[in-house]
């Protein structure tokens, strides 16, 4: 049998991979597969990869942890997705900073949500339409609901999940259902909504519809981390900070300050006073949270702000 040996031989021009256990090539094989754990030995079957699993396990698991650690901090796409109004990036914070729109779909900011509206005459007019699309607002609790699932039904993912915590919560005249509440965050999960990631990692966090598992809750929120969901990234953090592993917590943090987490801001700030950041860690996660703020800030949303910060704060 043979032992530690790379599965290329020869030089850059002539590489010859090689089956790990057996030594036979990929000419004399012809279905040689890469280990889908580590990537770093082949194959030729299933018998091969079996016998010499007592070799290759502990090199298999060092590297497959530094390849979910490469996908896992690795810098997520940001969600940098404009007011359609003002065309000014959305705050991070729902409902204060932004608002979404049952009757259109759009999520509108808190500057725009507050702005007066005039009509061709100069004249104010009733600002409680939508913004957008100009729809008078729900009268009634059974109004939203018939909103929201006829946008459930248009495939609106930001209606499904919104749906979902609705039947979480047991609000707008929806029965608290977590069954249903659970099914529909997968379905936008299934679409790629990063947010519902991690409401499905609180619900196995907190026990709610599932059975409590804290491997299960680990798992989602990675998933939603990784699709650049801030709590999700927020709540790694946690995790890694309650089992002592401050390294990990602040590269979670520092991510999701990146996106606007003022929360992971303030941890961070308080790690560095108990010893467990660095100053450097503290200044660099201060001026992403400045570049963060000035994306989002703007003189209409500071108004709306200072006239009502529990309706509009935006940051």
């Amino acid at each position: 049998m043979l032992q530690n040996m790379s599965t290329t031989i020869g030089n850059d021009d002539n590489n010859v991979s090689m089956c790990a256990n057996c030594g036979k090539s990929e000419e004399e094989s012809h279905k040689l597969k890469h280990c889908n754990a580590c990537k770093l030995v082949k194959y030729c079957n299933r018998d091969c990869q079996i016998a010499h699993r007592s070799q290759h396990k502990r090199e298999c698991r060092r590297r497959a942890a530094e390849l979910h650690d490469e996908k896992l901090f690795k810098q997520p796409p940001l969600d940098e997705d404009d007011c359609p109004i003002c065309f000014q990036q959305l705050p991070l914070l729902n409902p204060s900073g932004k608002k979404y729109k049952s009757c259109c779909g759009k999520f509108i900011c808190s500057g725009c949500m507050y702005a007066p509206v005039y009509d061709n005459q100069g004249n104010k007019v009733d600002n409680q339409k939508c913004p957008f699309c100009r729809t008078p607002p729900a009268t009634s609790e059974e109004e939203i609901a018939i909103r929201i699932k006829k946008r459930v039904d248009a495939g609106d993912v930001n209606a499904m999940h919104g749906m979902g915590c609705f039947c979480r919560d047991g609000d707008h005249s929806f029965p608290q259902d977590y069954k249903k509440a659970l099914e529909l965050f997968h379905r936008a999960a299934e679409l790629g909504y990063a947010e519902s990631y991690c409401s499905i990692g609180y619900a196995y966090d907190h026990g709610e519809g599932v059975e409590k598992d804290e491997k299960k809750a680990n798992n989602y929120y990675e998933l939603g981390a990784i699709a650049g969901n801030s709590q999700a990234r927020h709540n790694l953090g946690l995790f890694e900070a309650r089992a002592g592993d401050y390294g990990r917590a602040v590269k979670h943090f520092m991510i999701a300050v990146s996106i606007g987490d003022s929360e992971s801001l303030r941890l961070i700030q308080t790690m560095y006073s108990n010893g467990h950041a660095t100053k450097e860690d503290y200044c660099m996660a201060l001026q992403m949270y400045q570049s963060y703020l000035g994306k989002i800030k703007s003189r209409q949303r500071d108004e709306a702000a200072a006239y009502d910060e529990a309706e509009y704060r935006y940051y």
